[in-house]
This record gives structure tokens, sequence and C-alpha cells, in this order.
């Protein structure tokens, strides 16, 4: 696989560098400053281990206490695949379902290193673009270690929830 485009620092140590800072932001619980109320729509990052920075469509059924809700999700299932999975998930794991990204901000597509969510196998998944080959865009996932090639259309800008609003993660160029 051909890297997008070289860089002045070795190639191995920005790779570290990318992955440490991704793995520090997935294996963190999400800042509670949102209360949810029945019929909002969310993403609830998975702790499951081989599933850390991940995110999952919901919608939330009822607050359970004050720091639990119950949730449906839109894309898992029960185990016998008779309907969508509902179950009791922490405040710290929710987040509010991130702003629809504006068309020019991805007009010239992604480049090397641009922390994004690939939506793959149900769900959100975090890493950054490690390089491209024709249409398709190479995703290192610190995570899982899979390094793994999309098309553009399953590729969103990665955002975090910051103080009750959404922040693009800094673009580091080379």
């Amino acid at each position: 696989m051909a890297p997008i485009k070289e860089t002045e620092i070795n190639p191995e140590e920005r790779h570290t560098m990318f992955s440490e800072f991704i793995k520090s932001i997935a294996f963190k619980r999400q800042q509670i400053t949102k209360v949810f109320q029945k019929g909002d729509e969310v993403e609830v990052a998975s702790q499951v281990y081989g599933f850390i920075g991940s995110y999952y469509d919901a919608t939330i059924l009822s607050p359970v206490g004050a720091y639990h809700y119950k949730i449906k999700y839109k894309t898992l299932l029960t185990d016998d695949e008779s309907a969508p999975l509902e179950e009791m998930v922490s405040a710290a794991v929710i987040r509010p379902v991130p702003s629809h990204q504006d068309e020019t901000i991805s007009e010239n597509g992604f480049h090397l290193h641009d922390m994004v969510d690939v939506f793959a196998n149900d769900g959100w998944w975090f890493g950054f673009i490690s390089g491209k080959i024709g249409e398709e865009y190479y995703v290192y996932f610190p995570t899982t270690a899979d390094n793994i090639a999309y098309p553009r259309h399953v590729l969103r800008f990665h955002q975090e929830w910051v103080d009750g609003k959404w922040k693009y993660l800094p673009k580091i160029r080379n």
C-alpha cells in the first residue's frame, strides 16, 4: 500500500503517536454534560474488549436513576436476531449523535492521518487514514490493530463531545 504522501517524521513514530492518541480517546469515559430524554437519538460507546473505539446508534427508552438509561439499538440485535437489542447503559458511555458534516468539509477527500469514523459491522469505528489506493482509503484502528480499505461514503471526520459541544479533532498535516 502506498502512503498518500511522504512525511518528514519517521512513519513508524507518527503511526505510534496517532495510535496512542486515538487509544487515549477511545478508552476514556464520556463526560456527562447532557441529560437525555425518552426518544433522544444517541450513540453508545462499546466497553467490550475488541469493540473499544466503536459507537452504535440507539434511542433512549427511559432514564433509570441519575446515571443510567435503558436504550434500544438501531443496528444491534438480540442473540436470536428477532428484535433490536435493548440494554441498560451508563450515562458515561452515551453521547448525542454527532452533527451532520458539511459536504464542503470533505469535498477534497480525506488526508493522511485524518481521524475518522468508519461505518462497518453495525457501528461507527474510530481510526485514522493510513493510506489511499484508487478511490479507497485505508483506515488503521489502533484498538484492534486492523488496517482496512473503505470507500469514502462510509467515512466521516471524527468528532468528540466536549463541554456540551461537538468538536473536530485538530488536523495534523505533514
